[in-house]
């Protein structure tokens, strides 16, 4: 699933092919989801996390290198296992939408690790949308309560659609109660959702969005420490999926909401920086999925247990959804091979490269007369 081609180096093969990678601009990754169907590709993309989570201690992991200034932060996010690496650039800047920008900007690479060779270079903002939503659609369906029909989706913006369709999907999800400081928002996202099989109620507050919620998704862009979603709010058996608390100083729950719950993160090294429990003690405890999917920790343990799904996004999250990107293009012919890296005829003469045809280094007239 998701593998590099492996290339028999015992055989001559053209060099210049070697070095080719498929790029993926924004039109051809539209016409890919188009194609596939937008449902299909984020069940696609929730297939590659598991798989890829399931292999977690095959990776060499880090946390995301981050780039913060008083408008948002600018990330690289790399992760490799024995054949494949993959890095993420990506973006947040909330008030890029006053500018005609959007918040979040992705491109991504997936490369051959036995050579170095870039494979795949693709756009990764809608990408980013899908994975992000199927990453949270795939942790609900292991720590939500069975049966969980009614979603509170508190933040409308640009991810809200993504996670609305994944949930429906993937979890069950039938009725979402919709909540935004920026009521066009919330028509935005209820125009987008007509006629998608999902009955949509507008409330007036967070507290009534998430009153009866299964599942609460929290999914704000405001760089601040904020508690969005409080303990008096909590009730028996529900899951909160809190997807905006994603980087140094900011956050969408109340300390006293982690307390009272069991908290599942990807990373912890980089949740414990970025995500909810930033503002919780060192040793505050806390479950990785990949742990839950292996089968070395509980995940919902009750149907009154209250679950935190801390998701901040983590790059292996990205590696599947490159190599998800891959196959499917490869498959609908989507895509141009591009010469991103120099293909020099001799590999060990890269200078002769600048020049149709080589000519002897000539010196300067003042080194000829010493």
């Amino acid at each position: 699933m998701g593998r590099l081609p492996v290339i028999d180096t015992g055989v001559a093969v053209n060099t210049r092919s070697l070095t080719r990678t498929l790029f993926l601009g924004s039109a051809d990754v539209v016409r890919l989801v188009r194609q596939r169907g937008l449902s299909t590709c984020i069940e696609g993309m929730a297939e590659y996390i598991e798989a890829e989570f399931r292999r977690w201690p095959q990776f060499d992991k880090s946390p995301r290198l981050a780039a913060h200034s008083a408008s948002g932060v600018i990330e690289l996010m790399p992760v490799a296992d024995a054949s494949r690496f993959a890095f993420k650039y990506v973006n947040g800047h909330p008030s890029n939408t006053g500018q005609g920008l959007p918040t979040v900007m992705a491109f991504g690479v997936l490369a051959d690790v036995a050579t170095g060779a870039p494979r795949l270079m693709a756009e990764l903002t809608i990408a980013t949308a899908m994975r992000t939503a199927a990453m949270s659609a795939l942790a609900a369906r292991w720590l939500a309560r069975p049966g969980s029909r009614r979603m509170a989706v508190i933040g409308n913006g640009a991810q809200s659609e993504f996670q609305a369709l994944a949930f429906r999907d993937l979890v069950g999800i039938r009725e979402l109660r919709l909540f935004d400081t920026d009521a066009d928002a919330t028509a935005k996202l209820a125009a987008n959702l007509a006629g998608q099989g999902l009955t949509l109620t507008r409330c007036a507050s967070i507290a009534e969005a998430v009153r009866g919620a299964d599942v609460v998704t929290t999914v704000t862009a405001d760089k601040t420490m904020a508690t969005i979603v409080t303990p008096e709010m909590l009730e028996p058996g529900m899951h909160l999926n809190a997807v905006g608390g994603d980087c140094p100083g900011k956050t969408e729950l109340h300390p006293g909401v982690l307390q009272a719950a069991s908290v599942f993160v990807e990373y912890e090294p980089q949740t414990r920086i970025e995500g909810d429990i930033q503002q919780m003690p060192h040793d505050f405890p806390v479950t990785e999925f990949w742990q839950v999917l292996a089968g070395t920790a509980a995940g919902r343990r009750s149907d009154v247990e209250v679950t935190v799904f801390d998701s901040v996004g983590f790059a292996l999250e990205d590696l599947a959804a490159l190599a998800y990107l891959h196959e499917a293009a490869c498959e609908l012919g989507i895509g141009q091979q591009v010469d991103l890296v120099t293909a020099s005829p001799d590999p060990k003469n890269l200078f002769a490269t600048l020049s149709a045809s080589p000519r002897p280094v000539q010196l300067p007239s003042a080194a000829l007369a010493a």
